[in-house]
C-alpha cells in the first residue's frame, strides 16, 4: 500500500493539521512527536501525549525544531565552493549542475579505485531509511570504503555483546518500580528526560537513587548519593562490589549455577579487589564502596541505569563488561524492576541486510577506515596496508570537523586542497565549511523515515508535517540521485521510502498499526531474563567470553587503566572530560540562537583546589592545553568539578568558539580496548589563564 502523498495529508487550505512523527535525534528517548501545521507551516511540536513514553514531553532542545527548521541560515539551495578550502566562501548552483558534477567527479576516482571514496555519517539523524538504507546502497555499489562507525557507542555495545550477548536489558519502563537505581555514567535530566520521571516515581515511592559520575552534575545533585570517581575508573569500581558481593555472600547462588557461565573465575578475580585498592584507584572512600555493595546486595528489586559516558575512555569495553555482570551475581535480572540498561537497540527486529544490501559489493572487500581516526587518515599517504590515499569524502548526518577527536588533525584533513569533499546538511556547519559541494538536506519534519530506540522498545515511524523547506531534497533522493547519475540500474535504487519505510522491519512489526498511531511495542517478557536466555552463544550471562579468549584477549571483565590517567603526567596534570551541553546534542542546536544564548559560551568546570594554586578564578578566560593543541575558554570555578579533573562542556561549533577551537582540540584519536571506539574522557590537560 503506497504511503498518502504529503500534499493530500496537508493541503495548503485545510487549516490546521496535527502530524504525528518521531525525534530523530541521537538520544535514548526517541520520543513521538506531533506537529501542529496551518496552511503548510510548521508553527510548533510537543511531545505526543498519546505515546506513553514520551507522555506529552519534550526536552528543551527539540521543543525548538521549529526554529531549526525555519532558522535564517537555513540551506535552500545546493552550494558550490568558489574560495579556498575551510574560507566558507560559496556560490548558489542547481541541483543538475551540482549531481552531474559530482556523479562525474565520484566516477573518475572509482575508475582507479573506488576505496579511495569514503562516506562518512552517524547519528545526525537516527532514522534507518534517511540514515542507514540508500546511502549505504549507493556506497556499496559504487565499492567505497567502509565506515566504522564508533563514534559514540561501540565500546559499550561490544561490552554487552560479549556479556549479554547483545544490546539487550530491562525495559525503562520498570525503573519506576525499582527499590535502588544505580544511574552510572549519565546526566539523565540532559540526556535520559524519559528515564528521569521514571527515576523519580521511584524515588518518590521510597527508591534510593545513587549517580556515580566524575561531575556533580544536575542529576547527581537529585541523587541520593554522588560517587565522584576518577575517569576511567569504572571497571575498578565494578570489581570491588563484586568483592564485597562475595565476601558477604550478597549472591543468587542458584541464579549463577543455571545462567551465568565462568563464574569461579570471575569469583577469584573480584577477590583481588578489596574496597581499598578500588578506592585507591577510583579516587573515593572505601567505606562509600562498602556502603553501596550493601546496598546493591540487599536491595530487590534494584537496577542500573547505565550510559556512554562511562565507556569513553581506554578500558570502557571492559568496564562496560564488569558493570553487566553485576545484575547476575544478585540474582536481579529475575525482577522486571532489576537488571540493567545501557541500550535496547538490540531487540528490535530491523532487517539491515535488505535496507542496506550489502551484496552490491559483489563479493569486493572494501577496506574498512574507523571514523574515529578520520584525523589521521586522511593525512594517511596511498600505501600497501593502509589502501588508496582517501581522494573523496560524502559527509552526511555528521559534522567530523567538530565532533571527531584530535580536531586539529581533521581540520588539516579536510583543508586538503586535493579532497573533493561533499556535505550534506542544514547549515553551513564547521565541516561543511571545507566542502566542494553542499547539499541542502530536508529536517524530520520534511520526509519519512521509521526508528528504532536505544532507550526504549517502541517502533516509531516519522511522517513528513511539511513540504520540504527551499530546495532541500532527503538524503534517499539524492542519493537515489547520484545513483542514477553513475548509471546505476539496479531495481533497488529505485525504492521509495514507503517502500523502505516497510523494508525496515519487513512483517515483524505491524505497519499498518504505525500509520494509524505512530508507534507499536515491541512484544517483550516483563523480565526477559528471568530464566536466563541471554542471546550469547551459551544461552547464558558470560562473566567468561570464550571469544574474547580466542582473540588473544582477557576473558574476564578486568581494570584497564587509562592512556592518560589524572596526575600521571607532570605537564599535563588534570584529567579533562567533556560531557554534552545540556542544550546541545553533541554538536546539532549549537546554531539555534535561544538555546546558544541559554547555554551561554564555552565553560571549563574546574574545582577550587585546583583553580586557586594556577591563579584561575570564575569568569577569567583561561588556556586549556595539552601536545594535541590549546583551547580558549571561559573558567567557572565549581563543585560540580572534582578536584584533579576539569569539565569542558558541550561540543560548540569551531566558528563559535573564542579561538576557533572546541574541547576536541585537546582529545586524542587513542582508541578502546574493545569495540575500538573514541578515548574522549581519556584525556590529561593543564589549564593557565589566557
Amino acid at each position: 500500500m503506497k504511503l498518502l502523498e504529503r500534499g493530500h495529508e496537508h493541503p495548503a487550505d485545510a487549516g490546521t493539521q496535527h502530524t504525528v512523527g518521531a525525534c530523530p535525534h541521537d538520544c535514548p528517548d526517541t520520543c513521538s512527536l506531533v506537529t501542529t501545521v496551518a496552511n503548510g507551516v510548521a508553527l510548533k511540536v510537543q511531545g505526543n501525549p498519546a505515546h506513553p513514553h514520551t507522555d506529552g514531553v519534550l526536552c528543551t532542545k527539540v521543543s525548538r525544531y521549529t526554529e531549526r527548521t525555519y532558522h535564517p541560515e537555513r540551506l535552500l539551495h545546493p552550494l558550490k565552493r568558489v574560495g579556498p578550502k575551510g574560507s566558507g566562501q560559496f556560490e548558489q548552483v542547481s541541483w543538475d549542475a551540482a549531481l552531474a558534477d559530482i556523479a562525474a567527479r565520484l566516477g573518475a576516482i572509482a575508475a582507479r579505485d573506488p576505496q579511495a571514496i569514503l562516506p562518512y555519517s552517524y547519528a545526525g539523524t537516527m532514522g534507518l531509511v534517511q540514515g542507514e538504507s540508500m546511502d549505504r546502497r549507493f556506497f556499496h555499489r559504487l565499492g567505497a570504503s567502509l565506515l566504522d562507525r564508533t563514534i559514540c557507542a561501540s565500546a559499550g555495545g561490544e561490552g554487552l555483546v560479549q556479556t549479554l550477548g547483545g544490546k539487550v536489558g530491562m525495559r525503562v519502563e520498570h525503573f519506576a518500580q525499582a527499590k535502588l537505581i544505580l544511574i552510572w555514567g549519565s546526566n539523565s535530566i540532559g540526556s535520559n528526560l524519559h528515564f528521569w520521571r521514571y527515576a523519580q516515581q521511584a524515588k518518590r515511592e521510597g527508591a534510593r537513587l545513587v549517580c556515580i559520575d566524575p561531575r556533580k552534575s544536575e542529576t547527581a545533585e537529585k541523587c541520593h548519593e554522588h560517587i565522584a570517581l576518577l575517569p576511567g575508573t569504572d571497571a575498578a569500581l565494578a570489581l570491588a562490589l563484586m568483592h564485597e558481593l562475595v565476601v558477604h555472600d550478597w549472591l543468587d547462588h542458584d541464579y549463577l549455577a543455571r545462567h551465568t557461565t565462568g563464574w569461579p573465575a570471575l569469583r577469584e578475580r573480584a577477590l583481588q579487589w578489596p574496597p581499598e585498592r578500588a578506592a585507591q584507584v577510583c579516587g573515593i572512600e572505601a567505606a562509600q564502596i562498602r556502603a553501596l555493595a550493601q546496598a546493591y546486595g540487599t536491595t530487590q528489586p534494584a537496577a542500573i541505569r547505565l550510559n556512554y559516558g562511562m565507556q569513553r575512555a581506554r578500558g570502557g569495553g571492559n568496564a562496560t563488561r564488569a558493570i553487566a555482570c553485576l545484575p547476575a551475581l544478585t540474582g536481579a535480572w529475575r525482577h522486571a524492576a532489576g537488571g540493567l540498561l545501557l541500550s535496547s537497540s538490540g531487540q528490535f527486529p530491523v532487517d539491515r541486510a535488505t535496507l542496506q544490501r550489502p551484496d552490491l559489493l559483489a563479493g569486493r572487500l572494501a577496506r574498512t577506515i574507523n571514523m574515529s581516526t578520520i584525523g589521521d587518515d586522511l593525512l594517511r599517504p596511498a600505501s600497501a596496508g593502509f589502501g588508496p590515499q582517501v581522494e573523496a569524502v560524502v559527509v552526511y548526518n555528521s559534522n567530523p570537523v567538530a565532533v571527531a577527536p584530535d580536531s586539529g588533525k581533521v581540520v588539516a584533513g579536510f583543508a586538503r586542497e586535493d579532497l573533493f569533499t561533499v556535505v550534506l546538511e542544514h547549515f553551513q556547519t564547521d565541516t561543511a565549511d571545507y566542502a566542494d559541494y553542499i547539499l541542502p538536506a530536508t529536517t524530520q519534519l520534511e520526509h519519512w523515515d521509521i526508528h528504532v530506540s536505544y532507550g526504549h522498545t517502541d517502533v516509531l515511524l516519522n511522517r513528513p508535517a511539511i513540504a520540504p523547506v527551499g530546495q532541500a531534497w532527503s538524503n534517499t533522493r539524492i542519493f537515489r540521485a547520484l545513483a542514477a547519475g553513475m548509471g546505476f540500474d539496479e531495481p533497488c535504487f529505485l525504492d521509495e521510502d514507503d517502500t523502505l519505510c516497510r523494508q525496515a522491519y519487513g512483517d515483524k512489526v505491524d505497519f499498518n498499526e504505525l500509520l494509524a498511531q505512530g508507534f507499536s511495542t515491541l512484544r517483550l517478557d516483563a523480565a526477559p531474563f528471568a530464566e536466563g536466555g541471554f542471546p550469547t552463544p551459551s544461552g547464558r550471562c558470560e562473566f567468561f567470553s570464550e571469544r574474547l579468549a580466542a582473540q588473544g584477549l582477557d576473558g574476564l571483565p578486568a581494570y584497564v587503566a587509562n592512556y592518560e590517567a589524572a596526575g600521571a603526567s607532570a605537564a599535563y596534570p588534570l584529567a579533562m572530560i567533556s560531557p554534552p551541553a545540556r542544550n546541545f546534542l553533541n554538536s546539532s542546536f549549537v546554531n539555534v540562537t535561544s538555546l546558544r544564548a541559554t547555554e551561554g559560551e564555552p565553560l571549563l568546570e574546574i574545582h577550587a583546589t585546583d583553580a586557586t594554586p594556577r591563579g584561575i578564578t570564575s569568569g577569567m578566560m583561561v588556556q586549556v592545553f595539552n601536545a594535541r593543541g590549546e583551547h580558549l575558554c571561559r573558567a567557572r570555578v565549581s563543585e560540580r568539578a572534582r578536584p584533579g579533573v576539569v569539565n569542558g562542556l558541550g561540543i560548540w561549533w569551531r566558528k563559535f568558539g573564542f579561538d576557533g577551537t572546541n574541547v576536541n582540540q585537546l582529545t586524542s584519536q587513542q582508541l578502546t580496548d574493545l569495540g575500538r571506539a573514541p578515548t574522549f574522557y581519556d584525556c590529561a590537560v593543564e589549564v593557565r589563564p589566557a
